[in-house]
């Protein structure tokens, strides 16, 4: 297994954790834990691919992803009662994920010969629709559309990515460093409370 895979399948499940969480603080029973967990960890992934016209879709051709999305719900709803006490859990996979999916995401659209434009397009949306499909299924708004730093981490990751590829022939370095980027941004924009603007309109 290459870095490049292991990042892949450790972001299905990071994202497969944070799915779950979202569902199980709404109460959902185990097939619905189940279905966000899913949802969440390919939704991003499975949007992309049909973009591109990549057939079959990552996952229905390799069961790996259905197996790495098993495990991290299963193992989410055993550790429940200790995760539930840590209030920043969801917040730490869904970030890991973001982090992970970013690279996933920009590399495929590299080996399509994308413009970098569509690299970096192809990257955020990997990282951060499944996310939008869960917090849509949850009745929550997305994070996306709020005015936390989300989305914008994974696209300063992604332009991170093609300028470090540039730089150095090591994979696994540029892996590395991006991923560490869109985590870090990510970190930092919470624990600082750092928001982009909003725009709205006043009633007349």
């Amino acid at each position: 297994m290459t870095l490049f895979d292991f990042l892949d399948i450790s972001g299905t499940i990071a994202f497969a954790i944070s799915g779950a969480l979202v569902a199980m603080r709404k109460r959902f029973d185990p097939f619905g834990v189940f279905i966000i967990a899913f949802v969440t960890a390919v939704g991003g992934g499975t949007l992309r691919d049909v973009l591109i016209g990549r057939n079959p879709v990552f996952w229905m051709a390799n069961m790996e992803y259905i197996y790495a999305i098993m495990a991290g719900t299963i193992l989410t709803i055993i550790l429940r009662k200790r995760l539930r006490y840590l209030s920043k859990s969801l917040f730490l996979f869904d970030t890991i994920g973001l982090g992970l999916y970013t690279i996933v995401g920009t590399e495929i659209g590299i080996e399509y010969n994308f413009h970098p434009i569509i690299c970096i397009a192809l990257g955020t949306m990997s990282a951060s629709f499944g996310g939008v499909i869960r917090d849509v299924l949850c009745n929550k708004i997305p994070l996306i559309f709020k005015k936390e730093v989300y989305a914008t981490a994974s696209i300063i990751g992604g332009i991170a990515f093609l300028v470090i590829s540039n730089y150095t022939t090591n994979q696994n370095v540029t892996y590395v460093v991006t991923s560490l980027i869109v985590i870090a941004i990510r970190l930092i924009a919470v624990r600082f409370k750092l928001e982009l603007p909003s725009f709205y309109t006043t009633k007349q």
